[in-house]
């Protein structure tokens, strides 16, 4: 089976196709289970439970997941409280094995791992596959980072009287990840191989839509060895998300999801005491297509970026400023492209955009489109809910591209649906000054004919992950050890992105150790 990257969603590879059909069938067989919440290694079954529906019909149940109360939450942070120590004083050679052997599973089940993310969340099958791919990367990527560091200890300079100074990086203690739906393996890889290899105990609490990947992915850490005290896994609603975040005995907090939520838990979290909260915030991605760029590879880039995933992407390219002289030709192909995008169930081959997650998006979707017609703007692609035929009973909207005014609400707020807003600009300088005018500050994208237009956006743009003339996406794409992927401003609190050198720093602390032989 091929590498399937981000970059290489075009891939056609036989075997690829044929192995995920085979996976995509176990999936179909196996799903509609009833979970428990894990906690110290026990199943536990409660009284509420949440049901999760496939986007793509409702009538296809994915999986009854155990709802955490407080006394559940209370239990699984007292359980990681209880092994941290333990876990600590595993030797970082084991974790990395334990990290390393979860990476190997995860690659040999990918074909059938894929199959339960297209059902759950609605991805083509090169989606699926790309997420299961980028979680084994991220594992692997940071066993890698720590075995090149060669730990986390580092000798020190002396004073010449017999002292011997140690500088090392411990783990915070607890650690909780509060996942997202749209990457359910890949978002929950990072941050809980981060936090274990640093020597962190693990409290999860996965969205309730996305948490089959969750479950999965914690049961393919305990099949390569974790022990149960390392890792609770706790579905639950945002009550049980906010109970967690703020327990006085968690030490660090990972949240992936909204500004506002993000938002409220950097400012409150470590209220009562510094502590760590890493929020990835998502973004309002924008593209700067120059009339010297190559007009073909800017829209399809652009196509990818905003589409990719039915827009659930929080790197998905929602707002394109072109300059003028360009601008009709590019709309040309941009909306050319958009009009032969397959859009249907991505189970099947040739379909490029599937469902989006639920409801709520599909309402956000039409509220969209309703604002820029009611601001005099223009639907130029799209702009419908598909509700014909085998598409009834799931949640498909058209990929859409629109003009409207700049004081439209679209050209502000994250929408996570298939939507981009584009308009002209009379320069580069203009349409950097538009790019930049966001409280986000997660990716963001060029199309330029000159090195020197390039150069002049990566020095101006305010944004964590930035790309020129990229046909794979705009705004879309990173990868662990190619582009570490954090954001700026509202984007993300860290400084450091996922999948990049610095990442893990966030899960530890720096203990200096002075140690004196006279």
């Amino acid at each position: 089976m091929g590498k399937i990257t981000y970059a290489t969603m075009s891939a056609d590879d036989p075997a690829l196709h044929e192995a995920y059909e085979e996976g995509l069938a176990a999936a179909t067989e196996q799903v509609g289970q009833t979970y428990p919440l894990l906690i110290n290694g026990e199943k536990r079954y409660t009284d509420e439970t949440y049901t999760e529906r496939s986007p793509i019909d409702s009538e296809l149940v994915v999986g009854i997941y155990s709802q955490a109360g407080d006394d559940d939450v209370d239990d699984a942070v007292a359980a990681a409280g209880a092994y941290q120590a333990e876990w600590e004083a595993t030797p970082w050679q084991d974790r990395v094995a334990i990290v390393r052997r979860a990476a190997e599973i995860m690659d040999e089940e990918t074909p059938i791992l894929a199959g339960f993310l297209s059902l759950e969340i609605g991805k083509t099958r090169l989606e699926a596959l790309g997420d299961v791919s980028e979680a084994v990367a991220f594992a692997n990527y940071y066993c890698d980072r720590l075995e090149e560091s060669g730990g986390l200890e580092r000798a020190m300079g002396q004073y010449g009287v017999g002292d011997v100074n140690h500088s090392v990086l411990r783990p915070w203690g607890v650690w909780a990840v509060i996942s997202p739906f749209n990457f359910p393996m890949a978002l929950v890889a990072s941050p809980t191989s981060a936090a274990l290899l640093t020597g962190n105990t693990v409290v999860l609490k996965p969205s309730n839509t996305g948490a089959l990947g969750s479950v999965l992915l914690a049961d393919i850490f305990f099949r390569a060895g974790l022990p149960a005290g390392a890792l609770q896994v706790i579905p639950g609603g945002d009550e049980a998300g906010d109970r967690l975040a703020h327990s006085d005995d968690v030490d660090g907090v990972t949240f992936t999801g909204s500004y506002d939520v993000g938002m409220y838990l950097y400012r409150t979290v470590a209220s009562s005491r510094p502590k760590p909260v890493v929020c990835e915030m998502g973004g309002k991605n924008p593209a700067v297509v120059t009339a010297s760029a190559d007009l073909e590879l800017a829209a399809e880039g652009v196509m990818r970026a905003a589409f990719g995933l039915s827009g659930q992407k929080c790197s998905a390219n929602s707002r394109v400023y072109v300059e003028r002289p360009a601008f009709k030709d590019f709309v040309d192909l941009l909306t050319q492209k958009t009009a032969e995008i397959e859009v249907g169930d991505p189970r099947n081959k040739e379909v490029f955009l599937g469902p989006v997650i639920d409801q709520d998006a599909v309402d956000r979707f039409r509220s969209a489109v309703e604002a820029v017609r009611e601001a005099g703007g223009e639907v130029l692609s799209g702009g419908e809910v598909v509700t014909e035929g085998d598409l009834e009973r799931g949640n498909f909207v058209e990929p859409t591209v629109v003009t409207a005014p700049q004081e439209t609400w679209i050209w502000e707020k994250e929408l996570f649906v298939p939507f981009v807003a584009v308009t002209a600009v009379d320069s580069l300088e203009e349409g950097i000054d538009k790019a930049n005018d966001s409280i986000f500050g997660l990716t963001a994208g060029v199309f330029a004919g000159t090195e020197e237009e390039v150069n002049r956006f990566f020095q101006r743009i305010q944004a964590g992950v930035v790309y020129a003339n990229r046909r794979a996406g705009s705004t879309t794409g990173a990868w662990p050890d190619i582009q570490p992927f954090g954001g700026w401003k509202g984007s993300g609190t860290s400084g450091a992105g996922s999948g990049g050198p610095w990442y893990m720093r966030s899960y530890v602390r720096e203990q200096a150790r002075t140690l004196i032989r006279e």
